[in-house]
C-alpha cells in the first residue's frame, strides 16, 4: 500500500517491481524504454507490424520465433542484414510482419501487467500515447525500463525519464511526487531534449557504439501518431492522432 501510489491519478515507477505495485490498481499501464524498446515497437508498428515481446536473447527465442512463425530480431543491435533493437534497422520493415523483439528490459515488463491494458510509450508518440492512455481510465501508471548494471541490477536511466515526464505532459489528474519529477525533468529538458540524451549515460554508449542514428530517432518529439497496444502477447499500431 505504501508504495503504490495509488492516492494519485498519475504514477510513476521503475522496472519489473513498479509493474508489479502498479498494474493490479491501474486503468492502463504504459511501458517507456526511450533507447530503444519501446521506440522500436513504435516505428514498427506504425508501417503495420506485429511485435512480439521476449525477454531472452537466447535459443529459447528461437524457438519461440518459429513457434510464431515469425521473424527474430538480432541478438545484437544493428543497422543493417535484419532487425533489431536498432530503430533504424526498422524503418523500412513491412505491413504485417511479424517480428520476435528480445529485450530485457522493454520486453519484460510488457509481459508482467498481466490483465492491465498496456501500452508502449516513448518521446515519439508521447502525446499519442496520452491520449489513448486516457479513454481507459484515470488510473494511469507509466512504468519507466531504465538499464542493466553488469550485475543485472537496476541502472536509473535519464532518457526513460524523460519519456515519462513528455507522456505525463499531455495527461490531466492528480500527480504523484514521482509523477512530478517526471514532468519536471522533460520540462527542464524540453528544449534541449536532443543535446540532454545525446550527453547522459545512454545517449554516450550508443554513440560511442557508433548509433547515434538511433538516439536521433528517438528523440523525434511528438512525430508519431501511433501508439502499440499490447494484445494476447504482441503489439499492434493503433492511429491516433491526426499528422
Amino acid at each position: 500500500m505504501i508504495y503504490n501510489q495509488e492516492e494519485f491519478d498519475i504514477r510513476l515507477e521503475w522496472g519489473e517491481k513498479g509493474v508489479e505495485e502498479l498494474a493490479p490498481i491501474s486503468d492502463v499501464i504504459i511501458i517507456v524504454d526511450v533507447l530503444s524498446f519501446s521506440t522500436c515497437v513504435d516505428i514498427a508498428t506504425k508501417n503495420g507490424a506485429i511485435i512480439f515481446p521476449y525477454s531472452w536473447k537466447d535459443d529459447s527465442a528461437i524457438e519461440y520465433a518459429k513457434n510464431l512463425n515469425a521473424e527474430l530480431a538480432n541478438f545484437k543491435r544493428k543497422y543493417i542484414d535484419g532487425f533489431s533493437l536498432s530503430p533504424t534497422s526498422l524503418l523500412n520493415i513491412q505491413p504485417k510482419t511479424k517480428l520476435v523483439l528480445p529485450s530485457p528490459n522493454g520486453s519484460t515488463l510488457s509481459l508482467s501487467t498481466g490483465s492491465t491494458p498496456t501500452l508502449c510509450g516513448c518521446l515519439t508518440n508521447a502525446k499519442a500515447v496520452a491520449t489513448l492512455a486516457k479513454k481507459y481510465g484515470n488510473k494511469i501508471s507509466i512504468i519507466a525500463a531504465g538499464e542493466q548494471w553488469t550485475d543485472k541490477s537496476l541502472r536509473v536511466a535519464f532518457e526513460d525519464l524523460v519519456g515519462a515526464g513528455a507522456i505525463i505532459s499531455h495527461l490531466t489528474g492528480k500527480l504523484s511526487p514521482e509523477s512530478k519529477t517526471g514532468l519536471t525533468t522533460f520540462e527542464n529538458s524540453k528544449t534541449t531534449l536532443l543535446e540532454d540524451i545525446k550527453k547522459c549515460s545512454s545517449g554516450k554508449e550508443l554513440i560511442d557504439r557508433g548509433f547515434e542514428k538511433d538516439v536521433l530517432l528517438a528523440c523525434d518529439l511528438n512525430s508519431s501518431n501511433n501508439v502499440p497496444v499490447l494484445t494476447d502477447n504482441y503489439y499492434k499500431g493503433q492511429k491516433v492522432l491526426e499528422n
